[in-house]
This record gives structure tokens, sequence and C-alpha cells, in this order.
């Protein structure tokens, strides 16, 4: 063979090795327990999307199932689902499991001052990085990102709520911590119930209504059933997208990194800004092709100021005075650092 010849060859045979090496490479396949419909809001603007950010970062190494609609378990199973590997990443939503995470609690605090997901969502990310202690309620998974919703508001079925004397006694649906003390506050009655049951419990009566954000309006339909909307601002709740400990430390070093490059703190913005703060306008889209009807009522700021004084600030010292009895030392800390981060 000549000299032409032997190269050509050559770089034929390197060429079939490079376009080979990715197919060659070992595949990650995870599977991923998500509670909410496929299509809902924030699984089309930032589930699906963050997951394909990782398959880019890694190079198409990781390959990520996504099951939704509680098809690999249940919403108030996911945590443990993940911690205990039956599933391999999870969208968990913090407000099932009161007392877990419990300094995490700062963000759901009623009336912190912040108006956006993005927002909340950067303060509790920072928050995370700066305590040991908040990283230590997490210390079973491996954390990638936390993210909050903006303020809940209310929505209701059959009253208008305009002042705090509208909401005494309606059944009103909360999650575990603050934002169930603040509904205690207000005279309601908060009844604990897991977000997928909602609409049935709305619809038949069971509760008046609950405090929500645009994305589960939207997600679980709320719109068809809820006629009544007060802007009003209520706690906010919080997520984590986390993974099993054990898979986590068996990825190779190189997909560890690659994963870690799109969470984190961007991850956390775009998660809040993405499946909250834009879903407004999907609820708006909806109502209208629909028609449905919705009869809004935002809320005049002396009456809202009644709200805080008696079902804001007060739970502010309530929660610290709690934390610390629970030896939890850290709690003003927190708190402090929150209303800092939130200036």
């Amino acid at each position: 063979m000549n000299k032409k010849g032997f190269l050509t060859l050559a770089c034929s045979i390197g060429l079939i090795f490079i376009f080979a090496a990715p197919s060659l490479a070992q595949v990650i396949k995870l599977s991923l327990a998500d509670q909410n419909a496929e299509m809902g809001w924030g699984p089309v603007h930032a589930l699906q999307p963050w997951v394909k950010k990782v398959e880019e970062a890694t190079k198409g190494r990781v390959k990520i199932e996504i099951f939704p609609a509680q098809t690999l378990s249940k919403g108030p199973d996911i945590w443990n689902a993940v911690k205990t590997g039956v599933a391999d990443m999870g969208w968990c939503f913090h407000g099932y499991w009161a007392d877990m995470t419990p300094l995490s609690d700062v963000i759901t605090l009623p009336g912190l001052p912040f108006k956006t997901a993005e927002k909340g969502s950067e303060v509790l990310w920072k928050l995370y990085e700066k305590f040991p202690a908040i990283q230590n309620e997490y210390k079973d998974v491996h954390v990638f990102q936390l993210w909050t919703s903006h303020p809940y508001f209310l929505i209701t079925t059959k009253k208008q709520v305009k002042t705090m004397e509208d909401i005494k006694g309606l059944k009103i649906r909360v999650v575990g911590g603050p934002p169930t003390e603040q509904m205690k506050a207000l005279g309601a009655v908060p009844t604990p119930i897991p977000m997928p049951d909602t609409y049935l419990s709305m619809d038949k009566g069971v509760i008046d209504g609950m405090g929500a954000p645009w994305e589960a309006i939207h997600g679980f339909r709320l719109y068809e059933i809820v006629k009544y909307y007060t802007i009003v601002p209520l706690s906010a709740v919080y997520f984590s997208m986390s993974m099993n400990k054990q898979k986590w430390e068996s990825l190779p070093k190189d997909i560890q990194q690659a994963m870690t490059s799109v969470s984190g703190l961007s991850a956390a913005k775009f998660w809040g800004h993405n499946f909250f703060d834009t879903a407004e306008e999907g609820v708006a889209e909806r109502v209208k092709a629909g028609n449905h009807q919705m009869v809004k009522y935002v809320m005049p700021p002396e009456e809202v100021e009644r709200w805080q004084k008696t079902a804001g600030e007060p739970l502010w010292k309530e929660w610290v005075k709690k934390m610390e009895g629970k030896g939890r030392p850290e709690a003003q800390q927190v708190l402090n650092a929150a209303l800092d981060l939130l200036k």
C-alpha cells in the first residue's frame, strides 16, 4: 500500500471511531417522578426544558425519563421514593412534609416582602448555600436546586373574600407549616388536602377555597370550578429537585460536573420564573377559551395591612420561637438573612 493509501485508510478508521464514540459510551438512564400533568404549565415551561438542559450538558450520556401525573409515585410519597431508590430523581413539594425541612420553611412565612417566584427562589437557594443547618435538612438526598412559588392568593368557589371577616369559618385547603398557622390566625378552617384532590374537593364543597399560584390553577384546571380570585399576598411554598444519594455517588465525576453546571442558583431562578411567574398568561388563555368566569378582586393596601398585622409578622416571631424550642438556634439568623436578601 502506498503512503497516500495508508493515510486515507488511517483517516477513515479514525473517523469511524470518532462517530462511533457517542454510541459506544454508556447511556445512563434515570427515572424522574413528578406529580404534575405532563402538559401542565410547569412541566412544559420548566421541568421538560431543564431535563433537556441536563441531557445537553452531558452530551447525551444521560437520558431522563419523566413519569408524570403520579404514575411512578404519589406526590406525598416522592421524597421517600427518591430516598429509597424507587425513583432516581423527583420533583418534591415540601408542603407535604411538615417539620421535615423546618428551617427552609422560612420562605413560607406569610407576608415576606417578595412578589415573584424568581426572587423567592434566589433567596431560598442562597440560604441553602449559607447555612449548613439548612443543608443538613436534605442530607438524605442530593439536591440540584430549590425554588419557590410566588406568594399564593386566594381562590374561592361560592363567595368573594374582600375582608378578614369574609374568610372566617371558610374551609381553606392548606399545606403544612406557616401557611396553616396563617389560616388559623385569619379565622379560617385550615384543611390539608393533597393538591391532585383539590378539584373534586372544591367541586363537591368539601372545601370552600384555597391559596393557590397561577401554575396550579392552570395545571389542575381549577379555573373550571373557581369563580372568585382575591389577590392578597398569602404564603409562598417551595420545592426541590432531588436525586437518590447512592445513584448520584455512582455517577462518573464528569457527569456529576455536567449536571451541576445546569443546577444551583441559575436553575432555581429558572424554575421559579418559568414554573410560576409566567403562568398567569396561561390561565387567562384557558379562561377565555372555555368561557369560564373569573371575578378578580385586588385587595386594597389598608386591608392587606390588616391581614399582615394579624396573620403575617406575628407569625414570624412565633416561628422563630418554635424553631428555637425545637433545638434550632439558627432560626433568627435564617429569618434575618432572608429579610436582608429580599431587600
